[in-house]
């Protein structure tokens, strides 16, 4: 039988069956899959192949194979910083819930996050959330912060989920397509998926009180079916996103507006930081490109990817 894995409690899945029907599924022995150290084998939005065995009075699957993967979110692994931990797999959309001071999202965090969408193959929308409660200052610095990211060629939308502001714009993009809502403690991700989909109140809210209580050790996430044709998978305490399995070569290229000028280095290699004749300094210096995104590009090539540091934009934002 095919299915697709909808939620991951570590040793059990809950597997939806192609006639819609959920099956418990769970795997046997050693099951890798090849070129990934993951600490999960088997993923929320898998698609995959099982059989059905009975237990006593009970249907229960064992998970065979899982089908090629379009795509895959990692994060490392909270216990085993060699191994990693698949987020999600099979996803269309990446939301990025972003607040400018309640509380402060960094542009190092969503570059960083950026990057990851980049590198996997996920098209990112950035949210700038609470919009209703901004001052006409704050507003004019969300309304930068948005057009700095448009102008790289990402979907910014400014939302309120309390109000609604927009909410209807996010459910279009989001219809006939698999989505991940991600953001700190306290962007009002849980609020937005709420006003999305009022019928998943009583999920998300068990959802933020682990956020509430700073338990962000949570690796089990779940998919939910929305009632306008749209599935949205949830992945309860995920603070950050580390930039994994990169080569110090290849990070340029996951910043769109800096891969667009690698051919115009005058080395193929150039990383971009003392190299003579490099193209991204050269549009640094003649303000093309923003510097908030080379101070991001450089902590990453630094390893610095668990502290979040405030760069100097931030912190003329606060």
């Amino acid at each position: 039988m095919k299915g697709t894995v909808y939620k991951s409690t570590g040793s059990w899945y809950s597997v939806k069956a192609e006639d819609g029907t959920f099956y418990d599924c769970r795997i046997k022995g050693r099951f890798r899959i090849q070129g990934i150290k993951s600490t999960n084998p088997v993923a929320v939005g898998d698609k995959v192949i099982f059989e059905l065995e009975q237990t006593g009075d009970a249907v229960t699957g064992v998970i065979k194979d899982i089908e090629d993967r379009e795509n895959y979110i990692i994060r490392k692994s909270v216990n085993l910083s060699k191994q990693t931990h698949i987020i999600a797999a099979n996803v269309d959309l990446c939301f990025l819930v972003i607040t400018l001071n309640n509380p402060p999202t960094f542009t190092a965090f969503i570059d960083r996050f950026l990057v990851t969408c980049e590198a996997y193959h996920i098209e990112a929308v950035l949210l700038f959330n609470k919009v209703d409660t901004l001052s006409t200052e704050e507003f004019g610095e969300v309304k930068y912060l948005a057009e700095l990211y448009r102008d790289i060629g990402y979907t910014c939308i400014g939302i309120s989920a309390k109000t609604g502001k927009n909410v209807e714009e996010v459910k279009a993009l989001m219809q006939g397509k698999t989505s991940i809502f991600s953001g700190h403690s306290g962007v009002g991700k849980s609020t937005l998926v709420n006003a999305i989909e009022p019928a998943l109140d009583l999920k998300t809210k068990a959802i933020s009180d682990q956020h509430m209580q700073g338990q962000h050790t949570t690796t089990f996430a779940e998919m939910f079916d929305l009632d306008f044709g749209a599935r949205i998978i949830d992945t309860p305490g995920i603070k950050g996103f580390g930039v994994v399995d990169m080569e110090k070569e290849e990070v340029g290229d996951y910043f769109p507006e800096f891969f667009e000028l690698k051919d115009q280095c005058k080395f193929n290699n150039c990383l971009h930081l003392e190299e003579p004749h490099c193209a991204v300094k050269a549009a640094l210096e003649e303000d093309k490109l923003h510097w908030s995104r080379y101070q991001s590009y450089r902590q990453i090539l630094e390893g610095d990817d668990e502290n979040y540091r405030r760069t100097n934009y931030d912190q003329n934002l606060q």
